[in-house]
């Protein structure tokens, strides 16, 4: 006879586990979409913690017994797991920055789709980046590096081992600045054939007065733009798997200074 009796403090450490696990799987950009039912994100990240639980290392865990405790334990847990997604969520943010800044110059601003994702208007070039980026991360099993990550996170801090630091701060406040570089990094190619485009049709202004350039740099900016696009987009797609490859790594080593 199967026996399903479970302790108050192997029930404590799966509520633990599984705040962790579930705002880390929040974060994600797959995961975190409105579009996707709730009871199946908690279903999933209820499965994802069990699977999780026997291949965790052996804690010693006091068992807290008073319901304030408890709830400082489980806001630990979701700040931690937040933080780990947090470094692929500020991937994201930085190439939806440069299909924003790129759009701008191509005079696609007004031009603005729904979002699946975030159910939020995008600009076009936004969505496309966001789109590229989605399936490069699930090609190069970004989600299984991820996973990893999220078992590797135990080991550095347990549960109920969360404490602010200045160091934790400072690595989420240059995280954070990583957002522009990502951003004008990925959009380089458009932002400076634009730029230069820009500086082109400025002269020819002043050269030949007569001739409209509002209207005539209009279609040009926007064939300038898809054909950068189309040029760099190999170029870009080897970035963004470059990106998340060290994502990881820099998701870890923001945990390391929690403890």
């Amino acid at each position: 006879m199967v026996s399903l009796a479970v302790s108050l403090p192997q029930l404590q450490l799966f509520f633990l586990v599984f705040l962790r696990t579930g705002a880390f799987l929040m974060s994600l950009p797959i995961f975190n979409a409105p579009s996707v039912p709730v009871l199946f994100r908690i279903g999933f990240a209820v499965c994802a913690s069990l699977l999780l639980l026997p291949v965790l290392p052996p804690f010693s865990l006091p068992y807290l017994s008073d319901g304030f405790s408890l709830g400082v334990a489980a806001a630990g847990e979701i700040l931690l797991g937040l933080l780990a997604g947090m470094a692929v969520r500020l991937v994201f943010e930085g190439l939806q920055l440069a299909g924003l800044v790129a759009g701008y110059q191509m005079g696609l601003a007004i031009a603005e789709v729904i979002d699946p994702a975030s159910e939020e208007q995008v600009a076009l070039l936004s969505h496309f980046n966001t789109l590229v980026a989605t399936l490069i991360f699930l090609a190069i099993n970004g989600h299984h590096a991820f996973i990893r990550c999220l078992v590797e996170s135990y080991e550095i801090v347990p549960p109920i081992g969360f404490h602010v630091h200045g160091p934790v701060l400072e690595r989420l406040i240059r995280l954070s600045a990583e957002v522009f570089i990502v951003g004008v990094k990925a959009g380089a190619p458009i932002i400076v054939a634009l730029m230069l485009s820009t500086v082109g049709f400025g002269l020819m202004a002043r050269t030949v007065p007569q001739m409209n350039i509002f209207i005539v740099s209009m279609p040009l900016n926007i064939g300038i733009g898809l054909l950068f696009i189309g040029l760099s987009l190999p170029h870009l797609a080897g970035y963004m798997g470059d990106l998340f490859g060290a994502t990881a790594k820099n998701a870890l080593a923001l945990l390391r200074a929690v403890p």
